[in-house]
């Protein structure tokens, strides 16, 4: 049934004017009743003038969203020429004007809003006066106005929740693209300025070194294009969801090719894992694979280091991440780039913490961080 109700309201989002002539028309079915129900012979007739002026009085509801103000005040006129002019049957609710109401209320803005409170405020006791003159009329008919009323503001409430909620994801989604192209570019590209860097030199004194630096100047080309062209895929999704491509993120498993990158240009690499290494939720083995990759860019672009070490300790209700260099450590005033940020924002998306400064003894720079994981037993049941 929910997926009924959700695929009914896309449907109707898509075709609003629709929505409104059905709307019309369950409105002139209820106005309908007292026509066809039998009547007794002391109250007045239901003839087919009266049930033609009822019907022009519901026929204003088509164009409820589009005019409002003019729907409101046609179906006053109009309803106030049928008691005036026409002795028809009466409706037990004013349908009419409550489904207006309900409408000005849900999309109309404030000053729409304080126009309609002034017509009805003038409206509603004028037809008390012609039909009943009574208070429990007048009770009864401010009453329901005002729950209309009520609820079209609690509509428009609602409304604007969900639209503040899908901005904010749309704001989320948006800031993990940019982390996700942030450290695809700057660790490719940071590579790539190493080796061909060092390329020329190599040439010189070492042929075959300058022939692996090339090979892995193209070989991290061609994988930040094929991450880049995965995401932009998905970026696609939406419109083309039979091409999108379907690849999942790198995760553990990218690690050793990581690193071999990395080794590729000239700088040591110790990798070392401790505790029992099972299999991590994918959204965590891609966040650790990022976080990894991000220190590792951060030691080769400013840390001058020689060798640096990736640690992962796997506990019971999470994974440790430790990343160290023996470089020139952190500089006064540097602060930190995006690429640190993009390191706290990623633990802190899955719960965890992240901490980077001096390597023991203020040699080199560490990154800590530790992202909470199911435990085994978790993962079991």
């Amino acid at each position: 049934m929910r997926g009924w109700w959700e695929r009914g309201r896309a449907l109707g989002a898509a075709h609003p004017q629709a929505v409104d002539i059905g709307i019309a028309l369950l409105v002139q079915a209820a106005m309908t009743m007292p026509f066809v129900v039998p009547r007794p012979p002391d109250l007045e007739p239901a003839t087919w003038p009266a049930y033609g002026l009822t019907t022009l009085t519901v026929v204003p509801l088509v164009w409820r969203r589009r005019a409002p103000l003019a729907a409101l005040t046609a179906i006053i006129a109009t309803s106030a020429l049928y008691k005036l002019a026409l002795e028809g049957p009466g409706q037990p609710l004013p349908y009419t004007g409550l489904v207006v109401i309900y409408t000005i209320a849900a999309v109309s803005p404030p000053w729409k809003r304080l126009v309609a409170g002034g017509l009805l405020t003038v409206a509603v006791p004028v037809s008390v006066w012609l039909n009943t003159r009574t208070a429990r009329e007048l009770t009864f008919s401010l009453f329901v106005f005002a729950a209309a009323y009520v609820f079209g503001r609690l509509t428009d409430a609602r409304q604007r929740e969900h639209r503040i909620e899908a901005e904010r994801a749309a704001a989320r989604e948006r800031a993990r693209i940019a982390r996700e192209m942030h450290d695809i570019l700057s660790h490719a590209v940071s590579l790539m300025i190493v080796q061909a860097e060092a390329g020329p030199v190599a040439v010189r004194t070492a042929p075959e070194r300058a022939e692996a630096a090339f090979d892995a100047i193209s070989a991290t080309g061609r994988d930040a294009m094929a991450q880049l062209r995965r995401m932009l895929g998905v970026l696609r999704e939406a419109d083309e969801p039979d091409r999108a491509p379907r690849e999942p993120q790198p995760g553990l498993a990218g690690l050793p090719e990581l690193l071999d990158r990395i080794r590729a240009s000239d700088l040591e690499v110790a990798y070392e894992s401790a505790g029992a290494v099972r299999p991590l939720p994918e959204a965590t083995g891609a966040s650790v694979f990022r976080i990894v990759q991000e220190a590792l860019t951060n030691v080769v672009k400013h840390a001058a280091a020689r060798g640096v070490s990736v640690q992962l300790n796997y506990g019971e209700v999470a994974v440790d991440i430790r990343v160290l260099d023996d470089g020139r450590g952190p500089q006064p005033g540097s602060g930190g780039g995006h690429g640190l940020i993009g390191v706290r924002e990623r633990a802190a998306a899955h719960g965890g913490t992240a901490v980077t400064g001096p390597g023991p003894d203020g040699r080199g720079f560490e990154v800590r961080v530790r992202l909470p994981v199911p435990s085994a037993a978790e993962v079991a049941r």
